[in-house]
């Protein structure tokens, strides 16, 4: 198997090889960095690069393969990206801020930990939009990160770094975290998967931790290894009060969906959906109904005023007043839609109170949980539009999708709902591609806790419609 071919080796494949001995973890090493030198000047994904550091790790992980010393682990010498915004004790954490370009971590993130006590190689860390706060990922500190199968485009955000560094095969594994979309969008601009867990399911650091709409979770090219890494950083956790017990383990293969119901929501109430987007979803539903499941469209009473009432409600009070700070210190520093986040968080605050906005994310739910009543799962678009541009940090320009100009380009970003319901699992899973060449992707949205079932889900539609990243059908960057 050459270079190229071993960078977009799935991870769970990769397992398999090592414990064959057809495959040692510095030769997998080797290629997803050869990948990455070769990718990197044109995506500029990654915000720091510990190659050295990565293929020490995996001689050591070698050694455990051919028999010497302990026995391997879960995720034993493959090489994970993780986003930057997750600290690494002893490294910068930099937020993507020039604000905060020297500050070093204390402390390291339960998921990193996690990750390397199973045996998963840390070899590069991912960008990020400034503080995280955009659905694509620029910054003063790191510049643009493109999107691989089209360098125009963005990336997504506000993990995009890793979304990017997954689909130009710099890494089988990534961590994500996301408060209103930041794993979904980046899975569906970059043609990967990417799961939301229910909050509490993956531990995090306080204060955040207590946020209900932040969440903490798995990036990969395939299903199966979305729920590896799932597996691996889930799990009731000492430093946080919220995080769950018992651990859920979920299965790496799964039955059809034959007798399920399924309830399709192309707008999710009134969003405008770009045609493309549309198109593939409902190919996605024909395909799941031709497996057998009960796919029926049906009607969600969300609107997208009621939506952003209830998220600058919760921005409001809490992310918006922690990027208001910084802010308030150095604007000039800060890029300028990091300002315009904190501003409209700011104006938020003063017309709509925390408790208003509980109230309103209780009537969201209601309406949700009437259809997840009667359904196993709901499915809709991840985002109304294919990619947004690379170069744009939608300050001063608008966006319009199928025609009509939006107030704000988040418009685009069907995900936030399932941040203020956040008790429901939400998988994305690509759905196909746009006429631009750009993929497209789709949100398996479940009942409370019910992780299983999107997985279930996802598994099928993985099989229905592949998006394997075989020869032939891989980003042309590099």
């Amino acid at each position: 198997m050459d270079s190229l071919e071993l960078a977009y080796l799935p991870a769970t494949d990769a397992l398999r090889a090592f414990r064959s001995r057809q495959l040692s973890p510095v030769e997998l090493m080797e290629a997803v960095i050869a990948r990455a030198n070769r990718t990197e000047p044109d995506v500029n994904c990654l915000s720091e690069r510990l190659f050295e550091e990565g293929l020490a790790a995996a001689r050591e992980a070698e050694k455990r393969y051919a028999g010497h010393g302990p026995a391997p682990r879960a995720l034993e010498g493959l090489p994970v990206a993780a986003k930057d915004e997750h600290p690494i004790a002893g490294r910068l954490c930099t937020e993507g801020s020039l604000l905060l370009a020297n500050e070093v971590a204390e402390e390291t993130h339960p998921v990193i930990t996690r990750v390397q006590a199973a045996g998963g190689i840390i070899h590069a860390r991912t960008t990020t939009p400034e503080f995280c706060c955009a659905a694509f990922t620029q910054s003063k500190l790191w510049g643009v990160t493109r999107n691989p199968w089209s360098l125009a485009h963005s990336c997504g955000g506000s993990s995009g770094g890793s979304g990017a560094a997954l689909a130009a095969g710099n890494a089988p594994l990534a961590t994500g975290s996301d408060i209103g979309g930041s794993i979904r969008i980046p899975a569906s601009f970059n043609g990967v998967v990417g799961f939301k867990p229910p909050y509490g399911r993956v531990p995090a650091m306080p204060p955040f931790n207590l946020d209900t709409f932040c969440h903490d979770g798995p990036m990969a090219r395939t299903v199966t290894d979305t729920a590896l890494l799932q597996n691996t950083i889930a799990g009731p956790w000492p430093g946080d009060v919220v995080s769950l017990r018992p651990k859920l383990e979920l299965p790496l293969s799964y039955e059809g969906v034959a007798g399920l119901r399924i309830a399709l929501c192309v707008n999710l109430g009134d969003y405008d959906v770009d045609p493309d987007v549309e198109a593939n979803t409902r190919a996605v539903a024909e395909a799941l109904r031709e497996a057998g499941a009960v796919v029926e469209e049906v009607r969600l009473g969300w609107t997208r005023e009621l939506l952003d009432q209830a998220a600058w409600a919760h921005f409001g009070a809490i992310f918006g007043p922690s990027i208001g700070q910084a802010a308030a210190e150095s604007p000039e520093l800060l890029t300028g839609y990091a300002r315009a986040f904190a501003e409209r968080a700011a104006e938020a605050a003063g017309k709509i109170t925390f408790l208003e906005g509980l109230e309103l994310e209780g009537r969201l739910y209601a309406e949700l949980g009437a259809v997840l009543e009667r359904y196993d799962a709901l499915l809709c678009p991840t985002t109304a539009v294919p990619a947004l541009a690379a170069d744009d940090e939608y300050t001063q320009t608008g966006l319009s999708i199928a025609g009509v100009e939006q107030e704000h380009y988040m418009a685009m970003a069907m995900t936030i709902g399932f941040n203020i319901c956040s008790r429901c699992p939400v998988l994305s899973v690509p759905s196909g591609f746009a006429a631009n060449g750009v993929p497209t992707g789709v949100q398996i949205v479940g009942r409370t806790y019910d992780d299983a079932t999107v997985f279930r889900v996802g598994t099928a539609v993985e099989q229905l419609r592949p998006w394997a990243y075989v020869s032939g059908r891989r980003p042309l960057v590099g």
